[in-house]
């Protein structure tokens, strides 16, 4: 048995802190494993699958490392940050690598806890620390990004800045050698885990700079700290920044009597002349491109066609309204509130905690540039809310009994973490993919080889490489508007325009990797078909893939398959976008109809579709925003598998198509309204009707769920 005093020791209760904190952590992410375990379609290979689209990037990745090798230019995550630590977990660890992607951000992403108490034991208050950790831990927009199966590198993007954050404070307090090696440390770890951290790593640098100078400007050992940091940003080889840092760090802590002021200043400017030689600004301009301006890069590249712009399309980088903001932040209003108060308070109190701003403002982004920015906002007001509980608590601990206010306060600690913990309830994401999809890609391996490509739209890259081992166009870091062009052009125009593209596109892709740095064939694919083509036009050029004497002159190298899940009908109205846009303007100028639904009920005669639409009950007629339009068509499927559809003519007038898919995998996938440009579709008429062109395919896979065909030609 302990004795009674070891609990007294301050060290003692910081240490039980952070393991309570922890094991909570764990223990509600551990829930998603509990629901989704009942569910058979979860599983593949005796292990539930990922949730995360691009965490297959990462274990593609870790797979070949384990392998020991993979394809040229195939795109694999080979030596990636979470690829290779994923790789030395499977190394010296007796789990299965299924088992591994899958708990890995369970036990990785509640790490935070750790730098969140640490921090706040500086400050000499480690309960608002540890009240901050459990609401930090399982705070919304943290825990969706960081769940069980949530395998990305999300799993430390916080943990990690928070380390730089306690050790920027400890330093300001402390004045120690150990916070002045530790914080380039750091920086360089965050930077290898994450290199979009970049902007963040050199905000927080930036802001140290700043407060050094108004707090601490006659202190060398603030500016020795940031040209630490600073060198571990340029871009060169890890051991060269490692080797520097070392060899001043060393002679600081020897001679710190030569590092005055003036030197450090001398020493200050040549380490950011070197960042800026190095291209030590151009992260930071392409997330203010992406993010604030919306641009799209691929059309500085081309300069010439004008692609969809694919940043509009992701949700995650779309603006979202305050209450939706203050829930994924804090998990209900009351608490964003209160977590406000007390980060003003703590403020006052302890002014080395402005120091967390760049955080803050990063996660305050999100209002304008997207959810996925509001997990770095999350512990920096869990800070705030934890200190306003713990400063309540010293002030009524004056006037009452103990007992009855940590009570009280235990009472109101978990009335707000309840939120949270009902969002995670209700949270039960879906794996990526289905045990039938997973298994008939697990197929598709054994059929292709791995020079193959598969072309599929960018959310199904990595999970196609990843279980069948082949080659992609486009993949969720490879999908600006210019790659993206092909496979939705593939997709959307009729079966002969898709299978010379097709062709052309995965033909071209392959001599790119192989061409000149300032060719044409680098910068546009499109551009440089046209060429060899002899084709200046270019919608002369994609009309002629239409026609059945149009020949392909480049050699073939490979086999080609396309790959159409049934889930694609669901975004097909964005894929869509890519490929009938003007290229010449960049404008919209092919209007098209490609909405889903499911029935929501009958009124006044009429069936209430999801997507707004009101269906006449005799399926004859439909009426959009009021305005009554013919069927042209009443499509009844009972089997997609088995080609088992009935179609009934209505209105040869009527502008639009519908379909009704019996048994459908999608529940919100029962009714299909099209026109005509995408009844005529290479997806619609070769995955929902089997109507494929036998000379131009061969149908190699056939499910509910996915078809794949293999190119002819």
């Amino acid at each position: 048995m302990f004795k009674k005093e070891y609990f007294k020791n301050p060290y003692t209760i910081l240490f039980l802190m952070i393991l309570s904190a922890y094991i909570f952590s764990i223990a509600c992410r551990f829930y998603w494993i509990f629901w989704a375990s009942q569910f058979n379609e979860y599983f593949f290979n005796n292990q539930l699958m990922i949730t995360s689209n691009d965490g297959y990037a990462f274990a593609e990745g870790a797979r070949d490392m384990i392998a020991g090798f993979h394809q040229p230019n195939d795109l694999s995550y080979y030596d990636a940050s979470l690829s290779a630590f994923t790789y030395w977990v499977y190394k010296i660890t007796p789990f299965s690598f299924e088992t591994i992607i899958l708990y890995l951000s369970v036990f990785l992403s509640s790490l935070i806890v750790v730098p969140i108490i640490l921090i706040a034991n500086e400050y000499k208050c480690s309960l608002a620390g540890f009240i901050a950790a459990l609401l930090a831990s399982i705070a919304n927009s943290y825990y969706n990004r960081t769940m069980a199966g949530y395998y990305d590198t999300d799993m430390l993007v916080v943990v990690l800045p928070l380390f730089i954050l306690f050790f920027m404070i400890r330093l300001v307090l402390r004045k120690d050698l150990f916070s002045l090696i530790c914080l380039p440390f750091f920086v360089r770890v965050y930077l290898w885990w994450y290199p979009s951290s970049y902007t963040l790593n050199v905000s927080l640098i930036g802001f140290f700079l700043l407060y050094s100078l108004i707090f601490h400007r006659k202190e060398t050992i603030f500016y020795m700290s940031i040209i630490l940091m600073l060198m571990t940003l340029p871009n060169i080889a890890w051991y060269y920044q490692s080797s520097i840092v070392v060899l001043l760090f060393s002679f600081y802590a020897l001679k710190s009597e030569y590092f005055k002021i003036k030197f450090l200043i001398l020493l200050g400017i040549f380490t950011f002349i070197f960042l800026i030689i190095s291209g030590g600004i151009d992260p930071i301009l392409y997330q203010l491109k992406f993010y604030i301006f919306r641009s799209d890069e691929s059309v500085n590249l081309t300069h010439g066609f004008m692609y969809f712009n694919v940043n509009q399309t992701i949700q995650e980088v779309e603006s979202i309204d305050s209450r939706v903001f203050m829930k994924r932040i804090s998990s209900s209003e009351i608490v964003f509130l209160a977590s406000c108060i007390g980060f003003i308070w703590l403020i006052i109190k302890h002014k080395s905690i402005i120091l967390t701003l760049p955080m803050l403002f990063l996660g305050f982004l999100a209002l304008k540039s997207g959810l996925r920015f509001t997990i770095y906002a999350v512990p920096v007001l869990a800070f705030g809310f934890g200190y306003l509980v713990y400063s309540l608590r010293e002030i009524n601990l004056k006037k009452y009994k103990a007992m009855a206010v940590n009570f009280v306060i235990i009472l109101f600690v978990f009335l707000s973490l309840t939120p949270a913990l009902f969002h995670i309830y209700v949270y039960r994401a879906p794996t990526v993919f289905s045990k039938n999809e997973a298994t008939q890609l697990d197929q598709l391996k054994k059929i292709a080889n791995r020079e193959d490509y598969v072309v599929a739209w960018w959310d199904y890259g990595y999970p196609i490489r990843y279980y069948s081992d082949v080659k992609t166009l486009v993949d969720g870091g490879k999908h600006l508007g210019k790659d993206n062009f092909f496979p939705s052009f593939a997709l959307t125009k009729n079966q002969r325009s898709a299978a010379n593209m097709a062709r052309l596109s995965v033909e071209y892709t392959e001599k790119s990797f192989y061409a000149p740095n300032d060719s044409l064939l680098r910068k546009d694919i499109l551009q440089a078909m046209m060429k060899d083509y002899n084709e200046s036009n270019v919608d002369l050029f994609l009309y002629s893939l239409s026609k059945p004497d149009f020949k392909i002159d480049t050699p073939k190298t490979r086999d080609v398959y396309i790959y159409m899940p049934f889930r694609m009908a669901s975004i097909f109205s964005t894929i869509a976008s890519f490929s009938l846009i003007n290229l010449n303007n960049g404008k919209l100028d092919q209007p098209f109809v490609f909405s889903t639904a499911y029935p929501l009920g009958r009124e006044n005669g009429e069936i209430i579709l999801s997507n707004g639409v009101a269906l006449s009950d005799d399926f004859r007629s439909l009426k959009i925003d009021n305005d009554i339009s013919m069927i042209h068509s009443f499509i009844e499927l009972n089997s997609v598998q088995q080609n088992d559809y009935k179609e009934i003519p209505i209105d040869p007038n009527g502008q639009y198509y519908l379909f009704y898919i019996k048994n459908s995998p999608i529940p919100y996938i029962q009714f299909i309204l099209m026109d005509k440009t995408m009844y005529n579709s290479a997806f619609v008429q070769m995955f929902f009707l089997g109507n494929y062109d036998k000379s131009l395919f061969d149908l190699v896979i056939n499910t509910q769920d996915v078809k794949v065909f293999k190119l002819k030609i």
